[in-house]
Protein backbone atom coordinates (compact mmCIF):
# COMPACT_ATOMS: atom_id res chain seq x y z
CA UNK A 1 0.00 0.00 0.00
CA UNK A 2 1.34 3.39 -0.80
CA UNK A 3 0.17 6.34 0.96
CA UNK A 4 0.38 9.95 0.03
CA UNK A 5 -0.45 13.14 2.23
CA UNK A 6 -2.11 15.56 -0.39
CA UNK A 7 -2.70 17.80 2.26
CA UNK A 8 -1.83 18.40 6.15
CA UNK A 9 -3.70 21.70 6.81
CA UNK A 10 -6.93 23.66 7.78
CA UNK A 11 -8.97 26.63 6.98
CA UNK A 12 -9.33 26.93 10.76
CA UNK A 13 -7.38 30.85 11.68
CA UNK A 14 -6.51 33.85 9.92
CA UNK A 15 -6.10 33.59 6.34
CA UNK A 16 -2.66 33.00 4.99
CA UNK A 17 -3.23 36.23 2.54
CA UNK A 18 -3.39 38.35 5.81
CA UNK A 19 -1.16 36.09 8.09
CA UNK A 20 2.36 37.63 8.98
CA UNK A 21 3.24 34.93 11.61
CA UNK A 22 6.58 32.99 11.22
CA UNK A 23 4.50 29.48 9.36
CA UNK A 24 3.46 31.78 6.94
CA UNK A 25 6.53 33.34 5.89
CA UNK A 26 8.39 30.58 6.55
CA UNK A 27 10.08 29.20 3.22
CA UNK A 28 10.25 25.48 4.46
CA UNK A 29 7.85 23.30 1.74
CA UNK A 30 6.50 21.83 4.59
CA UNK A 31 4.92 24.68 6.58
CA UNK A 32 3.53 25.23 3.28
CA UNK A 33 -0.17 23.00 3.77
CA UNK A 34 -3.70 22.63 1.47
CA UNK A 35 -6.40 21.48 2.67
CA UNK A 36 -6.17 18.00 4.08
CA UNK A 37 -6.44 15.20 2.08
CA UNK A 38 -5.34 11.93 1.61
CA UNK A 39 -4.40 9.06 -1.55
CA UNK A 40 -4.47 5.63 -0.75
CA UNK A 41 -3.21 3.06 -3.40
CA UNK A 42 -3.56 -0.68 -2.98
CA UNK A 43 -2.63 -3.45 -5.74
CA UNK A 44 -6.16 -3.14 -6.67
CA UNK A 45 -7.57 0.24 -5.34
CA UNK A 46 -7.14 3.80 -6.00
CA UNK A 47 -8.64 5.79 -3.77
CA UNK A 48 -8.71 9.24 -1.94
CA UNK A 49 -10.11 10.98 1.07
CA UNK A 50 -12.10 13.73 0.85
CA UNK A 51 -12.55 16.21 -2.05
CA UNK A 52 -11.84 19.88 -0.58
CA UNK A 53 -11.51 23.13 -1.79
CA UNK A 54 -7.55 22.24 -2.78
CA UNK A 55 -8.64 18.95 -4.97
CA UNK A 56 -7.49 19.52 -7.84
CA UNK A 57 -4.43 20.74 -7.45
CA UNK A 58 -3.71 17.95 -5.37
CA UNK A 59 -4.38 15.65 -8.36
CA UNK A 60 -2.08 17.85 -10.75
CA UNK A 61 0.51 17.88 -7.92
CA UNK A 62 1.21 14.20 -7.12
CA UNK A 63 0.24 13.24 -10.97
CA UNK A 64 -2.90 11.15 -9.83
CA UNK A 65 -4.31 9.51 -13.30
CA UNK A 66 -6.69 6.80 -11.94
CA UNK A 67 -8.56 7.57 -8.95
CA UNK A 68 -11.35 4.34 -8.70
CA UNK A 69 -13.43 6.01 -5.08
CA UNK A 70 -13.53 8.43 -3.06
CA UNK A 71 -14.66 8.66 0.57
CA UNK A 72 -15.70 11.64 2.56
CA UNK A 73 -15.07 11.65 6.52
CA UNK A 74 -18.00 14.51 7.39
CA UNK A 75 -19.82 17.16 5.33
CA UNK A 76 -17.77 20.28 6.05
CA UNK A 77 -16.64 22.24 3.29
CA UNK A 78 -13.28 22.06 3.76
CA UNK A 79 -13.37 18.65 2.91
CA UNK A 80 -15.96 18.41 -0.16
CA UNK A 81 -15.52 21.58 -1.81
CA UNK A 82 -13.80 19.88 -4.52
CA UNK A 83 -16.12 17.48 -6.09
CA UNK A 84 -16.72 19.06 -9.01
CA UNK A 85 -13.38 18.44 -10.26
CA UNK A 86 -14.28 15.02 -10.89
CA UNK A 87 -15.58 15.48 -13.81
CA UNK A 88 -12.02 15.21 -15.22
CA UNK A 89 -11.72 11.08 -13.82
CA UNK A 90 -15.34 10.95 -15.39
CA UNK A 91 -14.07 11.84 -19.03
CA UNK A 92 -10.62 10.04 -18.24
CA UNK A 93 -12.01 6.97 -17.06
CA UNK A 94 -15.21 6.91 -19.06
CA UNK A 95 -17.73 6.43 -15.67
CA UNK A 96 -19.28 7.57 -12.86
CA UNK A 97 -16.85 8.15 -9.59
CA UNK A 98 -18.21 5.90 -6.46
CA UNK A 99 -18.41 8.22 -3.91
CA UNK A 100 -18.73 6.27 0.24
CA UNK A 101 -20.24 8.58 2.55
CA UNK A 102 -22.70 8.51 5.41
CA UNK A 103 -26.36 9.81 4.87
CA UNK A 104 -26.15 13.19 6.48
CA UNK A 105 -23.08 13.58 3.95
CA UNK A 106 -25.03 12.65 1.13
CA UNK A 107 -27.82 15.02 1.96
CA UNK A 108 -25.12 18.01 2.17
CA UNK A 109 -23.10 17.23 -0.80
CA UNK A 110 -27.15 17.04 -2.56
CA UNK A 111 -28.05 20.35 -1.28
CA UNK A 112 -24.73 21.88 -2.49
CA UNK A 113 -24.29 20.28 -5.44
CA UNK A 114 -27.31 20.19 -6.76
CA UNK A 115 -26.89 20.22 -10.68
CA UNK A 116 -24.69 17.04 -9.76
CA UNK A 117 -28.16 15.06 -8.44
CA UNK A 118 -30.12 16.91 -10.83
CA UNK A 119 -32.24 14.64 -13.21
CA UNK A 120 -31.67 16.30 -15.87
CA UNK A 121 -28.34 17.05 -16.24
CA UNK A 122 -25.98 19.48 -17.89
CA UNK A 123 -24.01 18.44 -20.63
CA UNK A 124 -20.03 17.97 -18.71
CA UNK A 125 -21.46 17.73 -15.02
CA UNK A 126 -20.03 15.27 -12.97
CA UNK A 127 -21.34 12.21 -12.41
CA UNK A 128 -21.21 10.21 -9.84
CA UNK A 129 -22.52 6.62 -8.18
CA UNK A 130 -23.92 7.09 -4.39
CA UNK A 131 -22.71 4.56 -1.25
CA UNK A 132 -24.11 4.91 1.74
CA UNK A 133 -22.03 3.74 4.77
CA UNK A 134 -22.63 3.42 8.21
CA UNK A 135 -20.47 2.28 10.90
CA UNK A 136 -19.72 -1.41 9.67
CA UNK A 137 -16.79 -2.54 7.75
CA UNK A 138 -17.49 -2.59 3.69
CA UNK A 139 -15.50 -3.39 0.40
CA UNK A 140 -14.52 -1.60 -2.58
CA UNK A 141 -13.21 -3.72 -5.37
CA UNK A 142 -12.46 -6.40 -2.53
CA UNK A 143 -10.30 -3.61 -0.50
CA UNK A 144 -11.83 -4.05 3.07
CA UNK A 145 -12.60 -0.69 4.87
CA UNK A 146 -13.53 0.12 8.69
CA UNK A 147 -15.14 2.89 9.37
CA UNK A 148 -13.96 4.73 12.52
CA UNK A 149 -16.82 6.77 14.52
CA UNK A 150 -15.57 9.91 16.39
CA UNK A 151 -16.44 13.13 17.58
CA UNK A 152 -15.56 16.65 15.90
CA UNK A 153 -17.27 18.45 19.14
CA UNK A 154 -20.96 17.65 18.25
CA UNK A 155 -20.83 16.04 14.46
CA UNK A 156 -19.90 12.51 14.05
CA UNK A 157 -17.45 12.11 11.62
CA UNK A 158 -15.76 8.64 9.67
CA UNK A 159 -12.02 7.81 10.08
CA UNK A 160 -10.85 5.00 7.91
CA UNK A 161 -8.85 1.95 8.71
CA UNK A 162 -7.86 0.19 5.38
CA UNK A 163 -5.38 -2.89 6.46
CA UNK A 164 -2.66 -1.97 8.94
CA UNK A 165 -3.60 1.81 8.62
CA UNK A 166 -5.76 4.56 9.90
CA UNK A 167 -6.59 7.43 9.00
CA UNK A 168 -8.68 10.26 11.25
CA UNK A 169 -9.34 13.97 10.99
CA UNK A 170 -11.53 16.38 12.59
CA UNK A 171 -12.05 14.89 15.98
CA UNK A 172 -11.55 15.81 19.57
CA UNK A 173 -13.38 12.27 21.09
CA UNK A 174 -13.00 8.62 20.18
CA UNK A 175 -15.03 6.27 22.06
CA UNK A 176 -12.81 2.96 23.12
CA UNK A 177 -15.33 0.76 21.24
CA UNK A 178 -13.71 2.76 18.57
CA UNK A 179 -10.05 2.78 19.81
CA UNK A 180 -10.04 -0.85 19.65
CA UNK A 181 -10.19 -0.73 16.05
CA UNK A 182 -7.10 1.78 15.83
CA UNK A 183 -4.71 -1.11 18.01
CA UNK A 184 -2.21 -2.91 15.73
CA UNK A 185 -1.93 -0.37 12.59
CA UNK A 186 0.93 0.09 11.84
CA UNK A 187 0.93 3.56 10.56
CA UNK A 188 -1.69 6.00 11.86
CA UNK A 189 -2.24 9.45 10.57
CA UNK A 190 -4.51 11.56 13.14
CA UNK A 191 -5.07 15.80 13.46
CA UNK A 192 -3.88 17.97 15.67
CA UNK A 193 -4.74 21.35 15.44
CA UNK A 194 -2.50 23.34 17.29
CA UNK A 195 -0.67 23.48 21.24
CA UNK A 196 -4.24 25.97 22.32
CA UNK A 197 -6.83 23.56 23.40
CA UNK A 198 -10.28 24.01 20.74
CA UNK A 199 -13.24 23.17 21.03
CA UNK A 200 -13.87 20.23 17.98
CA UNK A 201 -10.24 19.28 17.51
CA UNK A 202 -7.36 17.65 19.21
CA UNK A 203 -4.45 19.77 20.21
CA UNK A 204 -1.02 18.59 20.62
CA UNK A 205 -1.23 17.23 23.66
CA UNK A 206 -4.32 15.33 23.51
CA UNK A 207 -3.49 13.91 20.33
CA UNK A 208 0.39 12.53 21.15
CA UNK A 209 -1.98 10.79 23.96
CA UNK A 210 -4.03 9.21 21.59
CA UNK A 211 -1.21 8.50 19.98
CA UNK A 212 0.60 6.62 22.65
CA UNK A 213 -2.74 5.00 23.54
CA UNK A 214 -2.32 3.06 20.11
CA UNK A 215 1.53 3.04 19.91
CA UNK A 216 1.54 2.50 15.83
CA UNK A 217 4.97 1.96 14.53
CA UNK A 218 4.58 5.35 13.28
CA UNK A 219 2.41 8.12 13.37
CA UNK A 220 1.70 11.04 12.33
CA UNK A 221 -0.21 14.72 12.88
CA UNK A 222 -2.56 15.78 10.24
CA UNK A 223 -5.14 19.06 9.58
CA UNK A 224 -2.79 21.15 11.31
CA UNK A 225 -3.12 25.02 11.90
CA UNK A 226 -0.49 27.56 11.25
CA UNK A 227 -1.02 28.34 15.06
CA UNK A 228 0.97 25.14 15.19
CA UNK A 229 4.31 26.73 14.88
CA UNK A 230 6.82 26.11 12.64
CA UNK A 231 7.67 22.48 11.19
CA UNK A 232 10.96 21.80 12.16
CA UNK A 233 10.38 23.50 15.47
CA UNK A 234 7.42 21.13 16.49
CA UNK A 235 9.05 18.04 15.31
CA UNK A 236 11.95 18.19 17.79
CA UNK A 237 9.21 18.56 20.52
CA UNK A 238 7.71 15.11 19.30
CA UNK A 239 7.49 11.82 21.08
CA UNK A 240 9.48 8.94 19.37
CA UNK A 241 7.90 7.38 16.25
CA UNK A 242 5.38 10.77 15.90
CA UNK A 243 5.70 13.25 13.70
CA UNK A 244 4.14 16.26 11.65
CA UNK A 245 2.92 15.12 8.37
CA UNK A 246 3.08 17.86 5.60
CA UNK A 247 2.22 18.01 1.64
CA UNK A 248 3.94 15.34 -0.64
CA UNK A 249 4.89 13.06 1.99
CA UNK A 250 4.83 9.21 0.87
CA UNK A 251 4.49 6.29 2.84
CA UNK A 252 4.71 2.53 1.81
CA UNK A 253 3.29 -0.27 4.22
Amino acid sequence: MKITVLGSGTSQGIPVITCECEVCKSLDFRDKRLRTSIHVQTNKLSLVIDTGPDFRQQMLNNQIHQLDAILYTHEHKDHTAGMDDIRSFNFKQKADMPIYAREQVLGQLRQEFAYVFAEKKYPGTPKISENKIMNVPFNIQDVNITPINVMHHKLAVFGFRIGDFTYITDANKIDEIELEKIKGSKIFILNALQKKEHISHFNLDQAIVIAQQIDAEQTYFTHISHNMGLHHTITKELPENIFLAYDGLKLNL
